[in-house]
């Protein structure tokens, strides 16, 4: 049975086709720069040479298409039609407490995923956007939602209230979700098995940093705490998100600006982040960096903010669990990016931490980049939330 797995970001599309009678990746890319100039597709069939496509992708169902011609194309594919695949499993960011579990794809779902809009504005209409045109590219295909939300569920009450009127959370199910569980769940249990460290007892903080980017705490590989909250807005600066923010900033920019809540929550998920903070440069941080590096003060104090911020969680998730066994970087800027690692890391010295530069220039590979005598394991390991959405679908499907 071949499934497709679709991972659509707010800014990316990462697809797998994964043979699921051994788990053998068939086919994988990555369409990047989604609504940005300089889209990019890179397409990889195994046996076969790399098929890289520049081509603008205004929007996820431009993706999906490029993604379908890539697959069946005759020198670069692996499939001759794309009725080969037997289901397509999805990441879905939110379905608030209605499901907290995969399910396969009705109407009811897509109305949920829907419904949540609001509480996802970057992702959740990019992933029904993801459904909907795979609905039409492969009709009779049974399509599959795995939500992000349900490592962050297993949060203590202590963790996942907010400090308001208890009513708002029985009313509105207001609370803290958390997201990239998909990601921070395997991510935490790989840490385990590869630091070799007691799977009941292990404490592990997962830095899942890209254009979305969050920090979570587990011990056991059970979620203690996640950076993000209701929505993904919460937590760490991100490429287009403000994260943590006081709320009364909010109203203070409708007094002065004559604009409503929705417009301003809109520039906070949109046009904030490394998008804002650098004046406008990018959302991306790679063009946020070589800004920097020709200098730039505001793509700098974009730079150093991000960092600052990645730290600041790591502490309070050390106390939080009292102590740490292994912090583990992953997704596009963690498996990638050396000198935010090692900047990260360096305000980690009170943990005894120290980090071999050498190693740290890994670029996305599973390995451990702290030196033998560094009292907390560093690991940089790739995520394969691809692998665990196939499972999840298989399951659902077979």
């Amino acid at each position: 049975m071949k499934i497709l797995v679709i991972n659509c970001g707010s800014s990316s599309l990462k697809y797998q086709l994964i043979d699921m009678e051994n788990e053998e990746v068939l086919a994988k890319g990555l369409c990047e720069r989604i609504g940005i100039e300089g889209s990019n597709l890179s397409h990889k069939a195994a046996g076969k040479e790399e098929l890289e496509v520049k081509k603008e992708m205004p929007n996820h169902t431009v993706a999906i298409k490029m993604v379908m011609d890539a697959l069946v194309d005759p020198e670069y594919g692996v499939i001759k039609d794309t009725s080969e695949i037997s289901a397509v499993g999805h990441r879905v960011l939110h379905a608030g407490t209605v499901y907290s579990d995969s399910i396969v794809v009705n109407e009811d779902v897509k109305k949920v995923i829907r419904d949540c809009f609001d509480l996802g504005p970057l992702h959740n209409p990019a992933n029904l956007m993801g459904i909907e045109a795979c609905e039409e590219a492969m009709p009779g295909t049974p399509n599959v939602a795995v939500f992000d939300t349900a490592f962050g569920m297993k949060m203590p009450e202590k963790a996942s209230l907010y400090a308001i009127p208890y009513e708002y959370y029985e009313k509105y199910s207001i609370r803290r979700y958390g997201f990239h569980g998909t990601s921070h769940s395997y991510v935490s249990k790989e840490a385990i098995k590869y630091c070799e460290l007691d799977p009941e007892t292990a404490k592990v903080i997962v830095c899942h940093l890209g254009n979305g980017a969050s920090v979570s705490a587990s011990i056991g590989g059970k979620c203690v705490d996640t950076s993000m909250g209701l929505t993904p807005l919460e937590g760490l600066i991100m490429g287009t998100r403000s994260g943590d923010i006081d709320p009364a900033v909010v109203q203070f920019i409708c007094n002065k600006e004559g604009k409503d809540v929705n417009e301003v929550l809109n520039i906070l998920n949109k046009k904030s982040g490394s998008l804002g903070m650098s004046g406008g440069v990018s959302s991306d941080f790679r063009d946020v960096q070589k800004a920097q590096s020709e200098g730039n003060h505001k793509a700098d104090v974009a730079i150093q903010a991000f960092i600052y911020r990645v730290a600041k969680y790591i502490g309070a998730y050390v106390a939080a669990m009292n102590g740490v066994d292994a912090i583990v970087f992953t997704a596009g800027v963690g498996e990638n990016d050396k000198p935010i690692r090692g900047a990260v890391c360096e305000y980690l010295g009170y943990l005894g931490i120290e980090i071999d530069p050498e190693i740290n220039k890994a670029r996305g590979k599973r390995v451990t980049i702290s030196t033998p005598e560094s009292k907390v394991k560093v690991c940089v390991i790739p995520t394969n939330e691809e692998l665990s959405i196939a499972r999840e679908t298989l399951a659902l499907v077979k």
